[in-house]
């Protein structure tokens, strides 16, 4: 019996989304389920809501709560990880501390100075789990849904070399549902090849019915209705000439551009502080889905776009399924630094990840997704070594930090954050050490 293994598993709507996926395949309806949380109560809601989803497909699924990890990763198949490390009231200085220097924010969970932290204080936890794995389950597969997706599934390949592991993420999913609505076709006509890093992924080749679509796409982009509901990205398709995934919420803070003063603000509709703004609606959706379970009320049920169960029945039953992952850079993107993270296509079957060569990306979308690698690099280095002043450094060259704030005001706005997230982050990050010039 495969052994499924969901750590964070109180995140139970998106439980019940990835539950729904995998059993959704008849092939994997006779699995384990197993579900870690250090909260017991939302441990208690995702069993419950892993139980139910089970019935609606009169599953054989086997359903385990443990309050330990290494129990619920012992023997598993494939580990599913999607942890929010300090819970949402972590997130609320992470909004803060920036701002009160000047520095906005929208989603701040994959680059800039939001990502950098929420990276730094996962990664301990990272290194821990991947441990943990090797001794109890090291056949297991690691499929990674926690952001920062780049930093994070580079510090388990970099860290646990012989470790498989791929970063998820529906940023290109929703990205060509939205592309078909703005070109006013069925998503089925559409086809694309895409390539880039995380939340910064291009659509390379875009058609509808075997034609290129990019024409058609700037003509709806010259009508103010469409151009209104995402104004950022087309803002940079019409300066870089191809469309991004991920939203223009995200993508307002990847650049220095849009968030630099309160006119471009208003200029692009752009939602400052939206993650920390939604925190208490998450909670909210969180008490209602438990009080529907035990009241016995029928929860929504549909299959999501997630890749996750895609990757477990290829490995399953050995046939091929086409995902994009985030993976290791083995000259896949030849443009961009070898061994960084990159979200490519990547073909998924019993001989595990084979991801596909696409080349050199257009120069000047490898322009703009390089500097973040950099940025990336520092934070794995800084978290795997405690370096604080690698920390600083990374900081600093954030592309968004470096438009808005001085070298002097980016270090306070570091040694607040330290200071305030210090029980989380490695230890050498939380003490200061020496500026180091190498490696």
């Amino acid at each position: 019996m495969v052994k499924i293994a969901m750590i964070g598993a109180g995140s139970v709507v998106f439980t019940k989304n990835l539950l729904t996926d995998i059993l959704d395949f008849p092939e994997l309806r006779d699995v384990t389920i197993a579900l870690h949380d250090i909260d017991m109560e939302r441990l208690e809601t995702a069993g419950m809501m892993a139980r139910w989803t089970a019935k609606q497909f009169c599953s054989n699924a086997r359903v385990e709560e443990h309050a330990s990890r290494r129990a619920c990763l012992d023997g598993a198949d494939f580990v599913i990880n999607m942890v929010l490390i300090g819970g949402p009231e972590a997130i609320v200085p992470e909004f803060d501390i920036p701002e009160k220097y000047g520095l906005k924010q929208t989603i701040a969970d994959t680059v800039g100075i939001g990502g950098i932290f929420r990276g730094l204080r996962t990664i301990p936890f990272m290194l821990e789990m991947v441990q943990d794995m090797r001794e109890l389950c090291p056949d297991a597969v690691l499929l990674n849904y926690v952001n920062p997706m780049s930093i994070l599934t580079w510090t388990v390949y970099k860290a646990f070399p012989e470790q498989q592991v791929v970063g998820l993420c529906h940023n290109v999913q929703y990205t060509a549902r939205d592309l078909a609505g703005y070109l006013g076709v069925a998503l089925d006509r559409l086809s694309y090849d895409c390539a880039g890093i995380n939340h910064m992924t291009w659509f390379l080749r875009l058609e509808v019915d075997g034609e290129d679509a990019y024409p058609r796409l700037r003509q709806a982009m010259a009508d103010p209705s469409i151009f209104a509901k995402d104004k950022v990205r087309f803002e940079m398709m019409r300066q870089l000439g191809w469309f991004v995934s991920e939203s223009s919420r995200h993508c307002a803070e990847y650049v220095p551009y849009f968030l630099k003063n309160a006119e471009e603000v208003r200029k692009y509709d752009i939602p400052v502080g939206d993650l920390k703004n939604r925190t208490a609606q998450k909670i909210a959706r969180y008490r209602e889905s438990r009080r529907m379970l035990i009241a016995g009320e029928p929860l929504p049920l549909e299959r999501s776009v997630e890749f996750g169960s895609n990757i477990i029945y290829g490995m399953v039953t050995n046939r091929p399924q086409l995902i994009y992952g985030n993976v290791r850079n083995t000259k896949l993107i030849e443009n961009l630094p070898e061994g960084c993270c990159v979200e490519v296509p990547v073909l998924v079957d019993r001989n595990g990840f084979r991801p596909c060569h696409v080349g050199n990306l257009p120069p000047e979308l490898a322009a703009h997704c390089a500097p973040h690698t950099f940025v990336q690099d520092l934070v794995v280095r800084a978290g795997l070594d405690g370096d604080r002043e690698r920390v600083y450094r990374a900081a600093m060259l954030d592309r968004h930090a470096a438009a808005v704030l001085t070298i002097p005001e980016i270090r306070s706005m570091v040694d607040e954050l330290i200071e305030t997230q210090a029980s989380a982050l490695p230890a050498g990050i939380v003490r200061p050490n020496t500026p180091r010039a190498g490696n």
